[in-house]
């Protein structure tokens, strides 16, 4: 018989790259703070930082540092625009790449918005034990990211794996 899995809440921060989201209208960060507590998750904080890799970096640093976030989502800044450096400012900080995430992500994208999903750099990783996430700044990117990666990849009961179940083991040397 197989032994029942059960969920483990994670803390997990958002950070929302823009130069023109405000609370009031980031519905891409909102979107993923909604979905992540719905899910049972903890949100460990939520900021929104400025199209800057050194301003990116300093937020996502000092999350990666804190042993009480085990994850970080950010939204925008992943196109090929001259501002968006997202993944220049994060995949530095990467002891691991996952680079699945990024091609499924642009698989799945593909069935609903067709080719332009080759605008995205979408990524993923883990630095200092941390997972991280980058993401399109569309509410409809993360929602599919959420819906259809994260969520399952952050739940211990997820099977044959999942993310959750390697955390003891990332800090490994």
């Amino acid at each position: 018989m197989t032994q029942e899995r059960t969920f483990i809440p994670l803390n997990i921060a958002v950070l929302t790259v823009s130069d023109t989201r405000t609370e009031e209208n980031d519905t891409s960060g909102r979107t993923l703070a909604e979905r992540l507590t719905a899910a049972g998750h903890h949100l460990a904080d939520k900021k929104i930082v400025a199209d800057d890799i050194y301003r990116i970096r300093a937020v996502i640093s000092a999350w990666i540092a804190d042993p009480a976030v085990h994850g970080v989502i950010t939204t925008g800044g992943t196109g090929v625009t001259g501002r968006d450096g997202t993944p220049e400012a994060v995949s530095v900080l990467f002891d691991k790449t996952l680079d699945g995430f990024g091609e499924l992500f642009r698989a799945i994208s593909f069935d609903e918005i067709k080719t332009s999903t080759i605008q995205s750099r979408a990524l993923a990783g883990v630095a200092n034990g941390t997972y991280l996430f980058c993401l399109p700044g569309s509410s409809g990117a993360c929602r599919t990211a959420w819906d259809r990666l994260i969520k399952d990849q952050l739940d211990a009961r997820t099977r044959p794996c999942n993310l959750v179940e390697l955390m003891p083991r990332l800090l490994e040397k």
